[in-house]
């Protein structure tokens, strides 16, 4: 997309919503879904985020299968055959910069034939590596029709929606544990000013204790939290920014139907 549209951490179940990005060039117009990483859900928020797989599925015309070559392959073959995909799939295999011409060709040899697999494609995407290859495949598998979206637009979601994501990215790389995953980011008040945007957001934990762990000893973790999150903010709205951070406790939130409606799941 050429657009950071997603938060990426090292860390699993980050990505909690299906993230729509918009492709539009002269001959084709391309909408990509982004969805959760696909798990046993243990809580409401777990069913919402595999609900947001579900219908990912079910409006694709393509699905790519995107995988670690140094990850587990008998797994991976586990959870894209549980898929009963009824589209066309691409596999990618990411990281190629990471192993050898050896394993690569293993892995091919591994993933050929498979009956969820119309292609297998080897990328770098963090060296950009093999990209063109990636859309061109895309585009094989993808059917005529008129453009859903103007050309103007990159994606579905708010402004406020990417503010939250990009305070949450950063919990993941300040906290470790369980504490991010107990968290959900609400943007409370967004205002565009003169010279700047000023932004008033929430840090939902689910116990004082994590409370405690986000503020830090004299509020030193929820500046440090508040400046971090704030240089990204600026970055991706290219505008100064104000940032105030609160942190608040709302018992069990990630079982609650009425806390996850109200922030947004």
């Amino acid at each position: 997309m050429g657009e950071k549209l997603a938060i990426v951490s090292s860390k699993v179940q980050t990505t909690r919503h299906r993230i729509k990005g918009i492709l539009t060039e002269k001959d084709y117009q391309v909408i990509f879904s982004d969805t959760p990483g696909i798990i046993e859900p243990k809580y409401k928020l777990h069913e919402k985020m595999m609900q947001a797989v579900k219908n990912s599925l079910e409006d694709a015309d393509v699905a790519l299968l995107i995988l670690d070559i140094n990850d587990d392959w008998i797994a991976c073959d586990q959870v894209f055959s549980s898929l009963r995909l009824k589209v066309p799939a691409i596999l990618v295999i990411n990281k190629i910069d990471m192993a050898s011409g050896e394993k690569l060709g293993e892995a091919i040899s591994f993933f050929s034939g498979k009956t969820y697999s119309k292609k297998i494609i080897s990328i770098s995407a963090k060296q950009n590596q093999f990209k063109e290859e990636i859309l061109k495949g895309i585009l094989d598998f993808l059917p005529d029709g008129e453009k859903f979206y103007d050309e103007d637009e990159v994606t579905d979601l708010s402004t406020r929606f990417f503010v939250a994501e990009l305070i949450r990215e950063k919990i993941y790389e300040l906290f470790e544990e369980e504490i991010p995953y107990q968290t959900a980011v609400i943007v409370q008040e967004f205002k565009e000013k003169t010279t700047l945007v000023k932004i008033r957001a929430e840090i939902i934990v689910q116990r004082e204790t994590q409370k405690a762990i986000i503020l830090g000893e004299g509020g030193k973790m929820i500046r440090k939290l508040g400046t971090t999150s704030r240089e990204e903010i600026e970055k991706f709205l290219n505008q100064k920014v104000f940032l105030e951070l609160f942190v608040k406790v709302r018992d069990k939130w990630r079982e609650r139907e009425d806390y996850l409606r109200e922030f947004g799941y």
